[in-house]
């Protein structure tokens, strides 16, 4: 199975390197700076759950020799990413896209065809050094893809068994791959709707008095899935009503850690498109609009360069 990995940060460096450690033929689609960088020091992962350090293949250009591109990119780059992967996905590769959001999977279907584009989870938190080391944080390894029609006979499901299960990464290949991913957007859009509005993490917001409000935004998230067709289980509300009522918790959204950092956020592929899936389906949007509001502020502060 050959491999293109778009970027070597973060989720690109962890997962690619892990499918080096597979035995998957990897390549990695990078910027002139960070194949140099790579040319001379090889992939550096730091990880509890072992590290790696391997040479890696680089390319400044996709090719035709691939039989899947890792999708790994931010959303708000989404167009230049396309246009770099396309001559591999015109020879043939399929996508696997693991952006946050589902606005990605509109576009990328469109683009490609839908027989090319799989839907993805990455559940993985990492980072990448000034230095150039990929900093795996904590023991998330999870990547989850499937078919965008469910069929599990395809390539799909013979990357999966490729890339097997390690202590370092665990893959499945899922017939429900689109639920899986509201899943996933009613737990993220809770967290980065809440964390950002308030500017705070969960434990503060509910020892402050604010886990109603929490509350309400998971069950109003979770009945924006259901009106698209993809209820949320029992199991999936009862976790993450715990979750969110934990005084302890320091969680917070990548989106808020972003903004505090000063960069760019993914509001308006995340915020911005549950706001109007809200509004397709008539439910109460109020506290999305306010979420939106505050990140559209925050942009026009930001471009004006008047952040403190």
């Amino acid at each position: 199975m050959r491999m293109l990995v778009l970027g070597a940060g973060a989720l690109g460096g962890y997962f690619g390197g892990r499918a080096l450690q597979r035995g998957l033929d990897v390549t990695f689609l990078v910027r002139p700076a960070r194949g140099a960088q790579l040319a001379r020091d090889g992939l550096r992962v730091e990880s509890p759950l072992g590290d790696i350090h391997l040479p890696v293949r680089t390319v400044a250009e996709a090719g035709p020799e691939h039989d899947v591109v890792l999708l790994c990119c931010k959303a708000y780059d989404l167009d230049a990413a396309m246009a770099s992967i396309s001559p591999a996905v015109e020879a043939g590769a399929c996508v696997l896209p693991v952006l946050n959001g589902l606005a990605h999977m509109e576009k990328l279907t469109a683009a490609f065809g839908r027989d090319r584009v799989w839907g993805g989870l990455a559940k993985c938190a990492a980072t990448l050094t000034k230095d150039g080391v990929v900093r795996h944080l904590g023991d998330w390894r999870w990547l989850t893809f499937g078919e965008q029609d469910g069929r599990m006979s395809g390539r799909a499901a013979a990357l999966a068994e490729a890339l097997g299960r390690s202590p370092g990464l665990e893959v499945e290949c899922v017939p429900d791959i689109a639920s899986r991913m509201w899943e996933k957007l009613v737990h993220l859009g809770t967290v980065a709707a809440g964390t950002v509005l308030m500017r705070a993490s969960v434990g503060e917001i509910v020892r402050a008095g604010g886990r109603d409000f929490l509350l309400t935004l998971l069950e109003r998230n979770a009945a924006i899935a259901a009106a698209h067709g993809h209820a949320m289980t029992p199991g999936f509300m009862e976790s993450y009503r715990a979750l969110f009522s934990d005084p302890a918790s320091h969680y917070t959204a990548s989106m808020l850690r972003d903004l505090e950092a000063g960069g760019r956020t993914e509001a308006e592929h995340i915020l911005a498109w549950l706001l109007e899936a809200a509004r397709r389906v008539g439910v109460e949007d109020t506290l999305h609009a306010l979420a939106v509001l505050h990140a559209r502020a925050y942009d026009q502060r930001r471009e004006a360069g008047r952040l403190a």
